[in-house]
């Protein structure tokens, strides 16, 4: 019986390097694919490490250009968003564009089974379908990044590190003499290296002057361009005053924006639109949920609301600084319903 052909979504980090020495290991027949999406930072380091890597492990590497579809689908959304007053999060458009989509496919095409990252997530699969899972690693779990992932995308997708622990995993990089082993994890926006995403924007948005008003509608002080404050945010607002003060919402067409008190960042409840859900349709509802409002938020009990394409999302206790253009990811126990892009807080 000839071998399973993999795939491997490598970034010359240890997780992705792990995976396609484990995977080798457990028998498939191994491949490694880079992606090149952005070329305006030094890519020499990553390219070294990686073909060091792939000599290590005796597979062969193919490198791909995906830049001008990552420009205009990731970058110009994440511009173009920013530039409404929103928030969004780019490595969700790249999973589900990019890397389960374009190179999914790309994978496919070339007649390999299955593709494989080094995400921290699982998958099961029963007689009713391929679920979603959180990683045991509760403090490494991205299946939040995952959530529209759908039935085809998880019949041909492998995540062998969704059953391992960040320490371990390292522990094994380091036995298998991985040149990745002991580099530390990425916490940035690969097209923003420095994490200074507001200089970004500012190549790329045009900033424009406006009011900064508080709920009332009095004026409090200038912004220097809605792209660069998101919400929930205090430090940078430039204003004397006797309370601490956080930007609540944009006022996009008058270009003003609303400031607040911390308490008048909590809300109840959300809407959600662009849904997607890993079983391929929605559930059975209302249904009591618990649903992240960002990645390094902590799940929260709520009810959720399906009304035509959007959804509800009833917290039980409020939530703070929920913020339009973030997705908000829906579970029951261990598994990713699904999830959607919040489009306002529901006062």
């Amino acid at each position: 019986m000839p071998k399973k052909r993999v795939v491997v979504a490598m970034s010359g980090g240890v997780d992705s390097s792990l995976a396609a020495a484990l995977l080798k290991e457990a028998g498939y027949e191994v491949s490694g694919a880079y992606m090149q999406l952005w070329a305006d930072y030094s890519q020499d380091d990553t390219s070294s490490n990686l073909e060091h890597t792939c000599q290590l492990l005796d597979i062969p590497l193919r490198k791909l250009n995906f830049e001008t579809e990552f420009r205009n689908v990731v970058i110009d959304y994440f511009c173009h968003e920013y530039s409404l007053g929103r928030t969004p999060n780019p490595c969700i458009t790249c999973n589900q564009h990019i890397k389960f989509g374009l190179l999914l496919d790309k994978v496919l095409e070339m007649g390999a089974d299955y593709l494989a990252t080094g995400h921290y997530a699982r998958i099961e699969h029963s007689p009713n379908g391929y679920s979603l899972l959180k990683a045991v690693d509760t403090t490494k779990d991205q299946s939040y990044f995952l959530y529209t992932l759908g039935q085809r995308e998880l019949q041909h997708l492998l995540l062998p590190l969704g059953s391992l622990h960040k320490a371990e995993a390292r522990r094994l990089a380091a036995e298998r003499g991985l040149p990745s082993s002991t580099q530390r994890d990425s916490q940035d926006i690969c097209f923003i290296p420095d994490n200074d995403y507001r200089s970004f924007i500012a190549k790329h948005i045009p900033a424009k002057a406006g009011d900064i008003i508080n709920t009332e509608g009095k004026v409090l002080g200038k912004h220097t361009g809605l792209a660069r404050y998101t919400v929930g945010q205090r430090q940078g607002l430039g204003l004397a005053s006797n309370e601490r003060l956080y930007v609540l919402r944009f006022d996009v067409a008058n270009n003003r924006l609303v400031v607040g008190t911390r308490d008048q960042l909590l809300t109840n409840s959300l809407f959600a639109t662009k849904l997607s859900w890993v079983s391929g349709k929605a559930p059975q509802q209302p249904i009591n949920i618990t649903a992240k409002i960002r990645y390094k938020s902590p799940e929260a009990a709520a009810k959720l609301y399906l009304h035509d394409r959007r959804a509800g999302v009833q917290f039980l206790k409020p939530q703070r600084a929920i913020t339009p253009g973030q997705a908000v990811v829906f579970y029951q126990g261990e598994a990713v319903l699904g999830g959607g892009i919040i489009e306002n807080r529901a006062d």
